[in-house]
């Protein structure tokens, strides 16, 4: 009873420390989350500004996973190549052998310091970074509890025999050992967790030092295992999305087979630096990664050449309904989340872009084949947006700062308007054109060319709304808004000119008058849902009153 009530205590405090460390992440994300990111960005330029790029950013983030989403994010865009975001897993790598190096040491008496200044940073702060980096204080604060009380349930270990001798039969055997903690950090989804709770069972005395090396190694390898089992590149995904995951996984297998067979050395080599048996694991973790980072930095551009073969660019996409940016393992980032939906959203808009110009296909041509080419693009629309919304939903609404709700919001905004717009194609236009095919009709030469004119114009304004979805640039959504006094203005003019024509007996103008008026009418709906693009960029700048846009003088 003693040992199973051990392992509880021990189970509560990990949770603990897994929570706290899960409140400094999201914390630091929303606080700081795009600087970080722009920084590494600038970070990318060769593979030694990309490794001290992501050793820093991950000491700040306590997540070398985080760092490495991050660095994903910007090989998927084809901003950097591989070998840079190698270095950066490198250097991600190390930044948590840095962490672990802090924690190690005993400054519990600091938790209660850091619960109070972040308790009152979170309630009393009046800024929206304060509380965020409020929270950030409370997770340390309980991370360091943590680690206090993981210390004091395993100090009295030695009245629990029947767990030393459960531990002692797991860790006899290295491989075991490497496996076990292996297991346990792609458990906990963090490193750092593992080796602190591996380093607190070594200070107590409740596993020995080389089972703690191999432990070690192990934990190592176990944070690699989660982006390749998570992560893209399964289910139809391009595989060269793998490519970093695999290149991180082998840098952690290559240390785990080299470590193994050199235990005693390595083993004694660290005992006669520290005694300690919870600094010689904390040391050892450190060792392991700037080992595996000093090995691999400079072949690197040979190991990214080696990945670039074995993972290849999957060039043609069978399903054009299938996401191609909606990475699963890349909403514990939120910002790079909602970067890889707007992707999606820009090929729902291409998409309608299509659409539209079919559109003007079939009212010229009278092509059957075209009609049905189109309505399969508005199941595509319907497919994209599905994935897109529940993509979104998945999203920790805890991790999501004010900015990032709004981009949410917008991103949804946006593809709602765009599936209507497929909508109006699909059920209104196509069924005007089959009706018109179906029985012969033909529209006046005018008639037609106005009907052109619309279309056109829409085709425009469709790619002018994807711009503004994009940059968010407030005089890009002022010329989309006047859009909606254009297609107005060609609306009405039509309009007037089609009950001129009826009243002069134009035969074609009186036989297609219905289907005529109708497509007008649905042209105007599709500019209305393209124009609301603009509604949030003109919200923000506070120039979108309730009702109609403020007069700007400097519109001219």
């Amino acid at each position: 009873m003693q040992a199973t009530r051990v392992l509880l205590e021990l189970a509560g405090n990990v949770v603990l420390l897994l929570w706290g460390l899960h409140m400094v992440q999201s914390g630091l994300t929303r606080a700081l989350g795009g600087d970080l990111r722009r920084i590494l960005g600038a970070g990318l330029r060769n593979r030694w500004t990309a490794f001290l790029s992501g050793m820093g950013i991950t000491m700040l983030l306590q997540s070398s996973t985080a760092t490495g989403l991050m660095a994903t994010g910007f090989t998927a865009n084809g901003l950097v190549s591989l070998m840079p975001a190698l270095a950066v897993m490198l250097g991600a790598n190390v930044g948590s052998t840095l962490i672990v190096q802090v924690l190690a040491f005993d400054v519990a008496h600091v938790a209660p310091v850091l619960l109070l200044g972040g308790f009152l940073a979170f309630r009393r702060g009046s800024r929206t970074r304060s509380r965020d980096l409020g929270r950030v204080a409370i997770g340390l604060g309980l991370m360091l509890l943590s680690l206090h009380l993981l210390l004091a349930t395993i100090a009295p270990a030695e009245n629990a025999p029947m767990l030393q001798r459960m531990l002692g039969m797991l860790t006899a055997d290295p491989v075991v050992a490497v496996l076990l903690a292996a297991i346990l950090s792609w458990t906990a989804h963090s490193s750092v967790a593992a080796i602190l709770l591996i380093a607190s069972l070594a200070g107590g005395g409740v596993i020995g030092p080389e089972a703690a090396v191999a432990m070690v190694a192990g934990a190592n390898l176990g944070s690699a295992v989660n982006p390749i089992i998570e992560g893209p590149g399964g289910d139809g995904h391009n595989p060269a999305a793998r490519r970093l995951p695999v290149g991180n996984l082998v840098n952690r297998v290559v240390g785990c087979l080299i470590v193994v067979p050199l235990l005693e050395p390595i083993t004694a080599g660290l005992q006669a630096i520290s005694p300690d048996a919870t600094r010689l694991a904390a040391n050892f973790h450190l060792a392991f990664n700037l080992a595996m980072a000093a090995l691999f930095i400079g072949p690197l551009p040979w190991f990214a050449r080696v990945l670039t073969r074995l993972f290849p660019e999957r060039v043609a996409v069978a399903d054009p309904a299938m996401p191609l940016y909606l990475d699963r393992s890349a909403l514990r980032v939120p910002h790079l989340a909602i970067a890889n939906a707007a992707r999606e959203a820009l090929r729902m808009a291409d998409t309608v872009d299509g659409m539209l110009r079919g559109a003007l296909d079939v009212i010229q041509t009278d092509d059957r084949k075209r009609v049905q080419e189109i309505r399969r693009m508005d199941d595509v629309l319907d497919r994209l947006h599905d994935a897109i919304k529940r993509y979104l939903t998945q999203i920790n609404v805890e991790d999501l700062d004010e900015r990032d709700a709004r981009r949410v919001s917008d991103v949804l905004t946006f593809t709602i308007n765009l599936e209507h717009v497929g909508d109006i194609v699909d059920r209104n236009l196509m069924e005007a054109a089959s009706k018109k095919i179906r029985r012969k009709l033909r529209f006046s030469t005018e008639g037609a060319a106005e009907i052109a004119v619309m279309l056109e114009r829409l085709s425009e304004t469709q790619r002018l709304a994807a711009a503004v979805f994009v940059s968010g640039d407030i005089r890009s959504a002022r010329a989309l808004m006047h859009e909606k006094e254009v297609i107005r203005d060609l609306e009405t003019s039509a309009t007037e000119a089609h009950f001129a024509r009826l009243r002069a007996g134009r035969t074609e103008s009186v036989e297609t008058s219905a289907l005529h008026l109708d497509i007008l009418r649905d042209l105007r709906r599709i500019n209305a849902h393209l124009v609301a693009a603009a509604y949030p960029v003109l919200d923000q700048s506070g120039e979108l009153l309730p009702s109609r846009l403020k007069h700007v003088a400097a519109q001219g």
